[in-house]
Formats: structure tokens, C-alpha cells, sequence
């Protein structure tokens, strides 16, 4: 019976690893719809007026409607991250230091389930310094209905309490609906904000 426990509590850790990690490990990158001006104006390469810019295209979905407003050296540390699953091959080209063989790679192992998947598949081409700094600019889009409380406090700039609406009005049938729910919490650029991040399966 010990054993039958412990096998038990081991899958369960198991299966609760793959869904935890849903948004890359960020060092430092700043995400151009949640960032400060001053942040964002104390980058190399980010004027006042390039701040006041990304400001007023809150909400950001794409790092392609940045182009123009900053350059590849600054997307190093300003950044929006990308569903792996759907980023289209211009916006992983944005990824830095990513190069066409990459790219490829990327897309090659769709549907990712989880960023450890990710690790695992893109750790067979780079080392995982590589890996881990690939991870800070991507995610995995988020199931509403069985994603864990942990997965959901993985979006960037979610609160405790966002991660109890978005379990409160579960089983959820449409993102019409969502968008409803959670827009009772937070305005229309919020709702669209974190909507990136979730998917109804």
C-alpha cells in the first residue's frame, strides 16, 4: 500500500509539473503592456517619446506593432511574450538571437503543452543558458477550464484575485464569455491583455 501511494503522489507531481509552468521564466525582460515609462525609458534605445508610443498602443498583441518604434537591440529586454503554439514566422524572427534554423525548430514540435515541453524539445539544439534565455520571450496558452491556480498566476501582472475570477466562472464554453466574466473585474484593454494567454479546449 506504501508503494501504491508513492507511485500515486509521484504521477500526480508528475502531471501538476507539466501544467505549472505555462509562461517562461523571466530575467528581467520588461513586457511592453505592463512596463513603467520610466522603465521602459531607461532602456538603451527607448526615448520618452518611444515610451509615450508603446503606451498608447496598449493593448500590445503582436510584437510586430512595435516595429518601428523600437529596434532588435532593444528587444532584448522589452519584449512581449509569444504563444509558441501560434506566433506566426515573422514574430518568432523577433525572437533575439534567434536564427532561421531556430525558428524552424520552433515550430516543428507545435502543439507545446507546457514550457518544460519546450525545454526539452528546443535542449536538443542549444544549451540550456540558450534554453533559458529562448524561455524568457514565450509561453504556452493556458486551457480556462483545467488549468491550475499556479499555471494562472504565471501571466504577467495577474493578481490573486484575477486568478480566483478566472476559476470562478468555470466551466467556461466560449471566450465570448470570458470576455463577459472577467470583464466585470477589469476594462476591455485589460480583459484583451490576458486573453493572449488562455484557450478553451
Amino acid at each position: 500500500m506504501p508503494i501504491a501511494r508513492f507511485i500515486s503522489t509521484l504521477v500526480l507531481l508528475c502531471a501538476s509539473s507539466i501544467t505549472l509552468a505555462q509562461v517562461g521564466t523571466n530575467n528581467g525582460v520588461l513586457n511592453p503592456n505592463l512596463a513603467e515609462k520610466s522603465e521602459m525609458a531607461s532602456l538603451d534605445g527607448v526615448s520618452d517619446e518611444a515610451a509615450d508610443k508603446i503606451i498608447a498602443l496598449r493593448p500590445i498583441s503582436s510584437n510586430l506593432e512595435l516595429s518601428g518604434v523600437i529596434d532588435d537591440a532593444v528587444r532584448i529586454k522589452l519584449f512581449l511574450p509569444i504563444n509558441l503554439n501560434t506566433a506566426s514566422e515573422d514574430e518568432l524572427k523577433l525572437v533575439p538571437g534567434i536564427n532561421g534554423k531556430m525558428v524552424h525548430e520552433f515550430e516543428e514540435y507545435r502543439p507545446y503543452t507546457s514550457i518544460e515541453q519546450f525545454q526539452r524539445e528546443i535542449g536538443k539544439y542549444v544549451d540550456d543558458d540558450e534554453v533559458a534565455r529562448y524561455e524568457q520571450y514565450v509561453f504556452v496558452p493556458m486551457d480556462l477550464n483545467s488549468a491550475s491556480s499556479e499555471a494562472f498566476a504565471t501571466i504577467p501582472g495577474m493578481s490573486g484575485k484575477m486568478v480566483h475570477e478566472f476559476e470562478e466562472y468555470r466551466p467556461y464554453t466560449s471566450m465570448e464569455q470570458f470576455r463577459r466574466e472577467i470583464g466585470k473585474y477589469v476594462d476591455e484593454n485589460e480583459v484583451a491583455r490576458l486573453e493572449r494567454y488562455v484557450t478553451i479546449e
